[in-house]
Parts: C-alpha cells; sequence; structure tokens
C-alpha cells in the first residue's frame, strides 16, 4: 500500500545525520552522541501495524544484534505470536545484507537508494531555537529540498527536543502542516512522527527506544489509516561488527596465559 510505504520512513531504524560544524552547538552534541553509539546497542524490537480504528494489523518480534555478520544481525522471533516462516527469515536476512552494503559501500548503496533517511533530509545547519526551558531546548530543523520528493520541506515540520542535563535527544517530532498527494491517486490529509529517546543505561547517554508513526488519507474517494509503532527493549551493549578489524593491544599484564 503507498501510505504504508510513505509512513514508513517515519518508523525507519535510521536516524543518522551528518554532523555539520555550523550546526547550533547542543543540536551538534546530541547528534555526535547519536553517532559515537550507533551500531553499540543489541536490542529486541516489536513492530505493530494498526489499522485506523486502532486494530491491530500486524506483529512482528525481531532481535537486532550489530555485532553478528551483516546477514544474521535481524533475527525473527515471532509473527503475530506464531514462529515466523521461511520467508520472513529469508526477508530479514536481505535486509542484514543491505545493512552490508549501506555500512561497507555507503556511496554505492547511497547512489541506488530512492528513501533518504529522516536523519538524511534533516538540515540541522539551518535549525533555529523554537523555544527553551529549564530542562529543554527545542530546535525547528528544516528539511533539505534536493532529492527529497517524500517530504517536501513547506509541508513538514520538525522538531527536535534536547536535554539540557544530558545534552542528548529527548525526542523529535514530524508534523504535516498541510494535506499533499503522494502518488496520482493517493492523498495524505494528516500524519505525524515521532521518535522517543531514553537512558537504557547509567554509563551512556539516551538511545533511540521507540518509534511511532501515523496517517490518515485517501486513495481515490476511499478513506484509509494506519498506524505504526516501534518498541526497543532488552539492550545490551555490544561491539558492531563494522569494528571487526580495529583490534587495540591492551598492556602485556591483562593478557592471560
Amino acid at each position: 500500500m503507498v501510505l504504508r510505504r510513505w509512513l514508513f520512513l517515519f518508523v525507519s531504524a535510521g536516524l543518522w545525520c551528518p554532523l555539520a560544524s555550523a550546526a547550533p552547538q547542543p543540536l551538534e552534541e546530541a547528534l555526535q552522541k547519536v553517532e559515537e553509539h550507533r551500531d553499540r546497542w543489541a536490542f529486541t524490537q516489536t513492530f505493530v501495524e494498526r489499522d485506523g480504528k486502532g486494530a491491530v494489523r500486524e506483529t512482528i518480534v525481531v532481535r537486532f544484534d550489530p555485532s553478528k555478520p551483516y546477514a544474521e544481525q535481524f533475527t525473527p522471533i515471532s509473527v503475530d505470536g506464531g514462529l515466523p516462516t521461511p520467508a520472513v527469515i529469508r526477508r530479514y536476512r536481505k535486509e542484514g545484507e543491505r545493512r552490508a552494503e549501506m555500512i561497507e559501500n555507503p556511496e554505492n548503496a547511497k547512489r541506488r537508494s530512492k528513501r533518504p533517511t529522516l536523519g538524511e533530509l534533516m538540515d540541522i545547519e539551518r535549525a533555529v531555537l523554537s523555544s527553551e526551558d529549564e530542562q529543554r531546548w527545542i530546535y525547528d530543523v528544516p528539511l533539505r529540498e534536493e532529492d527529497n520528493r517524500r517530504l517536501p520541506p513547506e509541508k513538514f515540520q520538525v522538531l527536535a527536543e534536547v536535554s539540557k542535563i544530558s545534552r542528548a535527544f529527548v525526542q523529535i517530532e514530524v508534523t504535516l502542516r498541510s494535506p499533499m498527494r503522494a502518488g496520482v491517486v493517493v492523498k495524505i490529509k494528516s500524519a505525524a512522527g515521532k521518535l522517543q529517546f531514553t537512558a537504557v543505561a547509567p554509563d551512556f547517554p539516551p538511545t533511540l527506544t521507540r518509534i511511532e508513526g501515523g496517517g490518515v488519507g485517501s486513495v481515490v474517494f476511499v478513506k484509509i489509516g494506519r498506524r505504526y509503532e516501534i518498541s526497543r527493549s532488552d539492550f545490551a551493549r555490544v561491539t558492531p561488527y563494522r569494528d571487526r578489524f580495529e583490534v587495540k593491544l591492551g598492556p602485556l599484564q591483562t593478557i592471560d596465559f
């Protein structure tokens, strides 16, 4: 369904966005924390799709472990309460292989990709402080115009909340300002997405723990609605597979013969 593909941009796993020296300092610090700890958490992810009335259409539970070889990083645990089918297992194996291409050959993957992530579309150099209080800053972050057909800058508002205590993200919200078309016969009347960050260990900054996205639209004259939720739990600190060749030699006394 077109609406599902379009809304899934909100609930995609990637937030990564290029750092920029001209960005507001708290926002750049928050992005730096995301970059430093990217792919250093394994977790269990539960994906839930609901229809316009709130009824559950699909539930998928997957274990993600970035320390494993790419093709094994996504392990389906259950689909709608039952065991994953071979087709689902193959689908997530291919998802891992796509991650390998993006991480190991980012330029080639970028040229082939037609769906930039929210992070890639955020123009953080032009972010402005929208409001603040004793505990947080809220930045209004414009979206880039180039190669951006899914989130036109004039149609969407992105608000990024940064904690003054942790200097890390609290949440990022995306809201459709006015109705728009996402294809010849699809009209999006309302849409919103939210990424929420929570501390999962005392010695590390908050990490992405929940993603929500939803919208209402119509195909020709038929009203449709969808809502997607991703929650992450059971976090474990790991060394990413991409760092497998970065071996550091320690003092000899730490080696147990």
